[in-house]
């Protein structure tokens, strides 16, 4: 059995871990409580814009845009890839999670793809096994705003619009719930075009008119909203980010919590052996001088 002394040690310092733990863990919750109300403040006008881009495509099906979808694909195709990892570990699977997804997009790809990573970690991954990064978004992953969203939209959207890029797709974290996160790719650029359904002939249809043009129109909203995702996808990663944390957190507080009671036994135990130990050196001294007067 350990000496006191080595138990309580060990139990000082699970006790100065757990301080650590529960305070990462309080950090997490206001984090993620903030960032989730940033993006509620924000996400009606992208709604909006999203709802204006389907009913123009639903309503111009024949519109030509380098925006949407062509019928012949490019004989050239370059991908380019959006990775929102975290700049800190200590988040549970969040981060391998979405590293997993983007290595199985790289290696399941025969296009050249263009690297783009926001967060520390994805930056460490990728140098680390000699995959080149197009641009590094540094300071992002902790800190989402709609002005570092709206600055990664205009590099990525400048490529596009020069045909350095033909498809942009963007690999983040979308929370499910407050249980469950799952990492997801969703392909950005070009917009898919939606499905024409079958109106029936006596059905009465709104009508729909823009001025100055289909493409005019498109070339003002596709941009907003291709900013409006990737800040969402940044706040979404960054509530999953600290969402994992926080449970990472919970979990090594509760095993500190178990280790401490389970450390407090032992302590308990070892402290009476001690005792015991004492009192009968004690009674064996005693008797053998009451045995030495005796004589």
């Amino acid at each position: 059995m350990a000496g006191l002394r080595e138990i309580q040690n060990r139990i000082r310092s699970i006790k100065d871990t757990r301080k650590i733990t529960n305070a990462m863990y309080m950090i997490s919750s206001t984090k993620m409580r903030k960032a989730r109300e940033a993006l509620e403040h924000t996400e009606p006008y992208f709604y909006t814009l999203q709802a204006m881009m389907d009913r123009m495509m639903r309503h111009f099906p024949d519109v030509s845009h380098i925006y949407f979808e062509k019928e012949e694909p490019e004989e050239e195709h370059r991908l380019g890839l959006l990775v929102i990892t975290g700049d800190k570990g200590l988040a549970g699977a969040y981060n391998h999670n979405v590293l997993k997804l983007a290595q199985q997009f790289l290696d399941g790809r025969d296009a050249v793809v263009d690297l783009f990573v926001v967060g520390e970690l994805g930056r460490q991954y990728f140098t680390g096994r000699h995959i080149p990064i197009e641009e590094n978004f540094q300071y992002t992953a902790q800190n989402p705003t709609f002005g570092r969203a709206r600055w990664i939209a205009e590099k990525l959207l400048e490529k596009y619009q020069s045909g350095e890029l033909n498809e942009i797709h963007v690999i983040y974290t979308r929370m499910e719930n407050s249980m469950l996160s799952v990492a997801e790719d969703k392909k950005m650029l070009p917009l898919r075009r939606p499905v024409m359904p079958q109106i029936p002939l006596d059905v009465r249809q709104e009508e729909f008119r823009i001025e100055p043009s289909e493409k005019a129109l498109a070339d003002i909203i596709v941009p907003n909203y291709i900013t409006g995702f990737i800040y969402s996808a940044l706040v979404e990663s960054f509530c999953c980010e600290h969402n994992a944390r926080m449970q990472a957190m919970e979990s090594a507080t509760n095993n500190a919590d178990e280790l401490l009671h389970d450390l407090g036994i032992m302590y308990n135990r070892a402290r009476q052996a001690a005792i015991t130990q004492e009192i009968t050196e004690v009674c064996g001294g005693a008797r053998a001088q009451k045995q030495k007067s005796n004589n």
